[in-house]
């Protein structure tokens, strides 16, 4: 049951009164209450379409050309009284949809768990305190805290903002930001656009931040309202699809010639018609490979839950076909290449550096009694100062109760929050003493952010900040970011207490102190004050600043990241960090984790300044970028595209949402990131870390891989066929193989051992030798050889086997024919699970489908054989044990023929 809408509409209405109508507060709603709601109204999700039924999938299989073709096979069956042969017919065609819609089947189940996992996050307020729950539990009268680079996760009544800016061109198709307000709005008919205190789910935000109430979840909301637009958009095909597509048209018109040809030839030798429509319909069953579609699905499909066990999930298929080619991967350096757990290791004040505090001087996580009462006014109290600016100054939210484990936040801002909490300087009391007024929030641009706080009048809670005037005091303005952007608006220092200064030889020796922490690996924050006479902060507040100090940070490197560097410079992969750190500390950085820093290290100044056909001849010798923006890594992205590189970039901003875009594989964090850069990417890293995305590559070459090696063994075994029933007629022989025989060979051949292929684990050298050429063609012509020289060995020993014993009027000629062509689809097989590496060196327990395939495969051959209805069936006569004993001798020279075209493979390179 949902709270039915107000009389007047939402945004005509005060917040208190929507918030008494919800039946809610500013605090929020308790857990209870909104479990209760959450079972009354369901899920905040937008309905999604459901897989398709079996019946409909049954039904596609069914109305394939190809077994449209076997159909009509059956009815001339009938129609020319062979019951026999139409039942065996039918039952092949059963088989073949059982397969076909077990796959297909299989392979939505899989897509859809994938996209259940796509779960946004989001910060709600329950039990009085900031938690993060799944988007999808929201219920009307719930509080949510809105952050940059978010989706507004359902609609909302605004409460507060602070220069908020929503994107809501998906709803209402206007491209320009809209600022927000909180304000109740006079007219009742206002179109979507112009409701600027309503926030609606689905849309983007650009800057700021801002809570608002939960007015509308799930279908209700106005994107719910929509959402059959939605629901009529279907995936295109990836790439590959496409290309294999193409294959099977040309394949299906060459096989239509083939059987023209062998039509032809029957007839000029005086066949029986019916036998020969029924043999050219095989024929073109047994050329086509119709399961194709259905395992390049699967296997993409199953690929993508492999690697979800990694850590990777999968968003687009196309990243699955793109792995196995990357050449560059540009990463970030926080959370990915380290640990992104940040702490303060460094601190400067007064012109002096101090080293963090040993344990034992630090309070221990208690709260002081009085917020700014600490320690540290006798003994330093410019360090004070410096902590109490960097946790006002600071977007983390904290639970009324803990100061040292905030519910949300960057990793910089809640080591800030961390290390003053250890001196007693607890963030939620902060923030009640010191109430914000105003913000401008960081951007990539500024490289700084600046929140304006009411100065305490009581002197008890005052901080030790120099006195103003009792004008200038009415707040103070806080400004933390890079000292590049921050040094040159301070005109002044804090030394001893006193405001002085700021002289070239004291911004030099702070440069200094800069430098020398930043070449030891810390991220470096400066700090800075200035006393503001207004309510609201305006681009005055950012000038004549007070120097504070400097925050030394340090995140500690992967320990799993320095290896998986060095599997790509192996795999032919080369990896650039691109850091917004001082170009000192990325230059430390990359240096301890093995990155070639031999080429020159290009900072966001450099790329503004340097041409586009100057930076794309550099990019190929430049392993680390420093100081650089959002904006920057699509330059970057773009020069490395045009040298012919196949780039995949990491981000997790919403600034990163272009480059994510224009790189062949956009890598979301899936901690850090922003839900608009997971929107924008094709993967996401469940756990933000770089040695993630060497396995997601490796794991791509093995699907490529495993494809290859399905269509090399799918072509070639249907190749063999193909040569046996053209080569037969121009020895004089008649039908080598009867319809249901081909049709069951093509049965064996479709079925589980191709599957079993495209399961294959990784080659032992997979990554050590460069990547796939992104030109290359699925089928190469190098593949296309290898397809053509295995199939015409396999057709030439099976006609040859069968011509032999059909010269001496042996009756079992066409069932040893039969057999060894059988058998030695199962050697290629085996052969072919690997394309370089001899099958005597891989584990056989490996892939223990593809050998539970074989046995059955053989199984069930030998019963064709030798079990009596099925002899009537097929048209087979039992072998003697000699005769057996030859068909698995003649079937391995296949085998040994791809053997050795390997060995000669590894021999030449």
């Amino acid at each position: 049951m949902r709270n039915s809408p107000p009389d007047q509409p939402w945004h005509q209405l005060e917040a208190d009164v929507i918030l008494k109508h919800l039946g809610s507060s500013p605090q929020g709603l308790s857990d209870a209450e909104a479990q209760m709601r959450l079972s009354q109204q369901g899920s905040n999700q937008l309905l999604r379409t459901q897989p398709p039924q079996v019946w409909r999938l049954i039904l596609q299989q069914i109305m394939a050309p190809l077994v449209l073709l076997l159909l009509g096979a059956v009815l001339v069956s009938l129609a020319l009284g062979d019951f026999q042969e139409a039942v065996a017919i039918l039952l092949i065609v059963v088989l073949n949809t059982a397969l076909g819609v077990s796959q297909d089947y299989r392979s939505e189940k899989a897509m859809a768990a994938l996209r259940e996992l796509v779960t946004p996050v989001v910060t709600v307020r329950r039990d009085h305190q900031w938690q993060e729950r799944p988007a999808s539990e929201l219920v009307q009268g719930d509080i949510v805290h809105l952050e940059s680079g978010q989706f507004v996760p359902a609609d909302l009544r605004l409460l507060w903002v602070t220069h908020l800016q929503l994107q809501e061109a998906a709803l209402t198709g206007e491209a320009e930001p809209v600022h927000k307000h909180p304000r109740k709005l006079d007219r009742p008919d206002l179109p979507l656009g112009d409701r600027h205190n309503l926030a609606y789910s689905g849309t983007i935000v650009l800057y700021g931040s801002g809570e608002g109430v939960v007015i509308a979840t799930g279908m209700q909301t106005q994107l719910g309202q929509i959402s059959g637009l939605l629901q009529s958009i279907h995936s295109e095909p990836t790439p590959l699809q496409q290309q294999l597509a193409q294959l099977g048209q040309a394949l299906v018109l060459g096989s239509l010639a083939l059987v023209a040809v062998i039509v032809g030839l029957g007839m000029l030798r005086n066949e029986d018609l019916a036998l020969l429509f029924l043999t050219g319909i095989s024929i073109a069953v047994a050329a086509i490979p119709e399961g194709l579609p259905a395992v390049l699905t699967i296997a993409l499909a199953l690929g993508s839950q492999r690697l979800l066990s990694h850590q990777v999930l999968i968003r687009k298929l196309t990243a699955v076909e793109t792995l196995g080619t990357v050449t560059t991967i540009c990463t970030d350096k926080t959370g990915t290449l380290t640990e992104n757990r940040m702490r303060v290791t460094d601190l400067e004040v007064a012109g002096q550096h101090l080293g963090w505090p040993e344990a034992a001087t630090l309070s221990r996580g208690q709260p002081s009694a009085v917020p700014s009462a600490s320690m540290l006014r006798e003994q330093q109290p410019e360090l004070e100062l410096l902590l109490l600016a960097g946790v006002l100054c600071n977007d983390v939210l904290c639970s009324a109760t803990s100061g040292t484990d905030p519910v949300s936040g960057d990793p910089t801002e809640v080591a800030l929050v961390q290390a003053a909490a250890q001196f007693g300087l607890w963030k939620p009391q902060l923030d009640a003493a010191w109430p914000r007024l105003d913000q401008i929030p960081f951007d990539a641009q500024r490289r700084r952010m600046t929140t304006l706080h009411r100065y305490p009048l009581d002197p008890m809670i005052q901080a030790p900040f120099p006195q103003a005037s009792e004008a200038e005091a009415q707040a103070i303005a806080l400004t933390k970011g890079a000292l590049e952007s921050l040094l040159p608006i301070c005109s002044q220092i804090l030394l001893e207490g006193e405001i002085c200064p700021l002289t070239a030889d004291r911004r030099h020796g702070i440069v200094q102190r800069q430098n020398a922490m930043a070449q030891s690996g810390a991220r470096v924050l400066a700090i800075a004050f200035q006393w503001v006479s207004t309510d609201f902060l305006s681009a005055e507040a950012e000038q004549d600043l007070v120097y504070l100090g400097l925050v030394g940070l340090r995140d500690p490197i992967r320990p799993e990241v320095p290896r998986a560097i060095q599997t790509c410079r192996e795999a032919g992969i080369r990896p650039v960090m691109i850091t917004g750190d001082h170009p000192l500390t990325a230059l430390h950085i990359a240096r301890s984790l093995g990155l070639s820093v031999d080429g020159p290290i290009l900072t966001g100044v450099d790329l503004a300044q340097i041409s586009p056909q100057d930076l794309s001849t550099q990019v190929g010798q430049v392993s680390v970028y420093a100081r650089v923006t959002p904006e920057d890594k699509l330059k970057i992205v773009d020069a490395l595209q045009q040298q012919g590189q196949i780039v995949a970039m990491t981000g997790d901003g919403i600034n990163d949402a272009p480059a994510l875009k224009q790189a062949n594989i956009g890598i979301a964090m899936g901690i850090m990131g922003t839900d608009v850069a997971k929107e924008a990417a094709d993967m996401a890293l469940l756990n933000d870390n770089f040695a993630t995305i060497v396995i997601a590559v490796q794991e791509g070459r093995v699907i490529y891989d495993n494809l290859r090696k399905f269509m090399q063994y799918l072509l070639s075994s249907n190749a063999g066929e193909i040569w046996v029933m053209l080569l037969a007629p121009l020895l004089g022989m008649p039908l080598p193989l009867l319809p249901l025989q081909i049709l069951w060979i093509n049965l064996m051949t479709d079925g589980l051992p191709a599957l079993a292929l495209g399961l294959e684990p990784p080659e032992p050298e997979i990554m050590r030798r460069p990547p796939l050429a992104a030109t290359e063609p699925f089928l190469s012509p190098g593949l296309g050889v290898s397809i053509l020289w295995i199939g015409l060995l396999m057709g030439g020993v099976s006609l040859g086997a069968g011509y032999g014993f059909w010269h001496q009027d042996q009756q079992s000629w066409q069932t040893l024919l039969f057999t060894v062509l059988t058998l030695s689809q199962l050697g290629n097989a085996l052969a072919l699970r690997s394309q370089r590496a001899s099958f005597f060196s891989l584990d056989c327990r490996s892939n223990p489908l593809l050998l539970a395939s074989i046995v059955l495969t053989l199984l069930l051959q030998i019963a064709v054989i030798y079990v009596p209805f099925l002899q009537a069936i097929f048209s087979t006569t039992p072998l003697t044990g000699q005769e057996l004993l030859l068909c698995f001798g003649l079937s391995s020279i296949v085998f040994w023929g791809v053997e050795i075209s390997k060995w000669n493979q590894r021999w030449r390179s």
